[in-house]
């Protein structure tokens, strides 16, 4: 793990799309989008309905490879404010399990409003967390040092010949966003004008990679 350095804090990118903060031992991640498959299944489009199984798996060996004694969930965590109660029961017993060993919340968005149904964990609009702000969606407005997410940002490079897309945490000089960490999400190009408005410029597109953080800077 790479750490660096925002907003004073020390932060590490990990390469599964979360953000670890060390001081606090707590693991960040955005656009969860559980129950997303069961849900376009209830409109006739059906999808392998394992993405919540998986999205908490992996958050799940996150948690303990790093320890977390917090988990900070950053909206869009279910994908409607129904999801909750579509979960499987292994599903909702790997959520639970995740609970009981670290402080949990959840930051509400626009998928999961605040009455949507989240199986437990503390349900917030935002939070400010040692001088940081968190939240779903980046507030152009905002002069505070901030965390967010909601744009499923991606990196989109050619290489040789061919264009690869990766996950990839922004970051302008107060704002970083975070990729979505769901199993069946989607992507924004870094360089869309939507998240050029919403955390300013000078930016970068950053990629954790093993042992490394590269770093892409972003036009205008």
């Amino acid at each position: 793990m790479v750490p660096f350095s925002f907003a004073g804090h020390e932060l590490v990118a990990l390469p599964q799309g979360a953000l670890f903060w060390p001081a606090r031992a707590a693991l960040l991640v955005a656009d969860l989008h559980l129950e997303k498959a069961s849900y376009f299944a209830g409109a006739g489009q059906m999808l392998p309905p394992y993405d919540s199984l998986a999205t908490l798996t992996d958050l799940a060996a996150l948690a303990t490879a790093t320890a977390a004694r917090e988990i900070w969930c950053l909206g869009d965590s279910f994908h409607d404010a129904r999801g909750g109660g579509r979960l499987p029961d292994a599903a909702r017993a790997m959520l639970h399990a995740l609970m009981t060993r670290a402080r949990w919340t959840w930051i509400t968005g626009n998928h999961d409003p605040i009455d949507a149904d989240r199986c437990g964990g503390t349900v917030v609009e935002e939070a400010v967390i040692d001088g940081l702000v968190l939240r779903h969606q980046a507030d152009p407005a905002e002069t505070r040092p901030e965390l967010s997410g909601h744009f499923h940002p991606q990196l989109r490079i050619r290489v040789r010949g061919r264009l690869v897309a990766r996950r990839c945490f922004v970051a302008s000089g107060r704002k970083l966003l975070l990729p979505a960490f769901g199993a069946l999400t989607g992507g924004l190009d870094a360089t869309h004008s939507e998240i050029a408005r919403a955390i300013g410029a000078p930016a970068e597109a950053l990629v954790p990679v093993e042992n490394r953080l590269l770093r892409f800077p972003l036009a205008a």
